[in-house]
């Protein structure tokens, strides 16, 4: 159901409309392999078919899958958009806000999604060069809600998705914080007036509403967070002159935040120093903004195309996990994702460019949720978080060891590595180090040492040849894909309910049952 409604390429009744799960496998795969040969990623032409083979049979047997652009876009145009996640910037220029529209817009049409920082807009409080007062970021963020609204994501049964953040030091935090709890308490006077309560119904009460695209999200640092433990002043600083606008008690704006996400789930709270502190390629800039759902947080005007690994095709028939398949499955992907960068489309110079200067990837995995379910482990527990941590670690320094070989034998790592050499390894560092904050007595002890011995592995490849890709991994939502695969649970989540309802944007409803349940009764 799942392939058919969004990724058979085609237009219905014509020749051209793709049939089958394997057209739609062949064309992605085939399409890839070619790239690879055309690049030289393989030594032998042995090599390029062992590859070939081996992501077939992970793809149609449900082991991993690929973020939705890749099944949307490759093999049909010689050049077309994989990446699912784009981060945009946005200068304080009448040019360059309508600029973030244009670009969105062309993201949005081939199935990714973006995020924007807008704190360098100038607030409502503050005057333009030409005398009156500025619009400020909210009144802006009305005008991309309703073009993120029309805009059908990949042309297909699919929303857009964008993601908008303001800094906590801005003139406008406060209606920022605000605007999109306001807007639900109008749809639900809508609702109460007879409109229709439903999502994507034309005139009806979210229809009605701004902001219904766009997730929000305030970016906090240290000291502010501080402050709200200390009862301290915060101020908002103005964008032009750097003077102080506005004093607020740092708990007032702490406990909008909190009521407005208790309200509608909106603003969440990005941590600006704790992100930074991960951040590999430190001498290039600061990480300021994320993509839509957040798993990738990385520097402005880049993107990265995602991949998800299916747990429980890794959990074997005893309950051990699969360490050996696992890694191979994380090479084959890693080496995928990596042939993507360079044949991929990007909407603009400043993207692509940044894109293939960093290489940042995201492999991630779903059904975590399900793999815990079937072992018995509680998901809130000290064992269920050391399992996943054990494997997360799995898969992080496999990808990373991978990406040093592939900037090993393919002649080198990506073109800023150089420039942030220091960092990039100090990070390596702090992840491998890592492993030593896992309760151990909760992971298997097989899992811990795989993990253990991979880590020593990518340090050492990593010093001596640098690393192919800046990123590899995000833990993404896999929301369609998780679907695709058969996974009972998305992405890091647990289970919402053990018998679901999806309702496709473009009509219909997909009734999903967990199918976990009898192995977890067993155990």
């Amino acid at each position: 159901n799942v392939v058919v409604s969004k990724y058979f390429r085609g237009q219905l009744g014509t020749p051209e409309r793709e049939t089958s799960v394997k057209q739609v496998i062949e064309r992605v795969v085939d399409t890839l392999t070619e790239w690879g040969r055309q690049l030289h990623y393989f030594a032998t032409s042995e090599d390029a078919d062992a590859f070939r083979d081996e992501l077939k049979y992970l793809l149609l047997h449900q082991y991993g899958a690929f973020n939705s652009p890749v099944w949307f876009n490759v093999g049909i145009e010689p050049r077309s958009q994989c990446s699912a996640c784009f981060i945009v910037s946005v200068e304080d220029t009448m040019e360059s806000i309508l600029d973030l529209a244009k670009i969105e817009g062309m993201i949005f049409k081939f199935g990714s999604g973006s995020g924007s920082n807008l704190s360098r807009l100038r607030g409502s409080q503050e005057y333009l060069s030409g005398g009156g007062r500025a619009s400020g970021p909210v009144s802006f963020m009305r005008g991309f809600d309703a073009f993120a609204g029309v805009i059908k994501s990949g042309g297909k049964t699919r929303r857009a998705a964008k993601m908008v953040i303001l800094n906590i030091d801005h003139p406008d935090i406060v209606e920022f914080i605000e605007c999109k709890a306001n807007e639900e308490k109008k749809a639900w006077a809508l609702i109460e007036a007879g409109y229709d309560p439903g999502f994507n119904v034309p005139g009806g009460a979210y229809d009605s509403v701004y902001f219904q695209n766009a997730n929000h999200s305030v970016r906090v640092t240290d000291e502010f967070m501080r402050a709200v433990e200390e009862d301290r002043e915060w101020h908002t600083i103005a964008r032009t002159t750097g003077e102080v606008l506005n004093t607020f008690p740092a708990r007032d704006l702490f406990r909008k935040i909190a009521e407005a996400a208790w309200v509608c789930g909106d603003p969440g709270l990005q941590f600006h120093d704790t992100t930074n502190k991960w951040h590999t390629v430190k001498n290039s800039g600061q990480i300021e903004a994320s993509n839509p759902c957040s798993e990738f947080v990385f520097l402005n005007d880049t993107s990265c195309n995602l991949a998800s690994l299916n747990l429980m095709k890794f959990r074997l028939p005893s309950g051990d996990f699969d360490v050996d398949a696992f890694r191979a499955a994380v090479r084959i992907f890693i080496t995928a994702q990596e042939i993507i960068v360079d044949n991929s489309a990007y909407p603009t110079e400043k993207i692509a460019d940044n894109s293939r200067n960093f290489r940042p990837l995201g492999l991630g995995y779903a059904n975590l949720g399900a793999l815990l379910m079937s072992l018995g482990l509680p998901y809130d527990s000290d064992a269920g978080r050391a399992y996943a941590a054990a494997i997360t670690a799995l898969m992080h320094g496999e990808a990373y060891r991978q990406s040093a070989i592939v900037a090993r034998d393919c002649g080198s790592p990506f073109p800023a590595f150089e420039l942030n050499r220091v960092p990039m390894l100090e990070v390596m560092h702090l992840h491998a180090d890592a492993l030593n904050s896992i309760q151990a007595e909760y992971a298997p002890p097989a899992l811990m040492d795989a993990a253990r011995a991979v880590w020593q592995e990518t340090l050492q490849l990593g010093e001596q040849y640098g690393y192919r890709n800046a990123q590899v991994t995000v833990l993404a939502p896999t929301g369609t894909i998780a679907f695709l695969m058969d996974c009972d649970t998305t992405g890091i989540e647990p289970d919402i309910a053990l018998v679901k309802y999806k309702t496709l944007v473009g009509g219909g409803l997909l009734k999903i049952v967990n199918t976990t349940v009898p192995l977890a009764l067993q155990q």
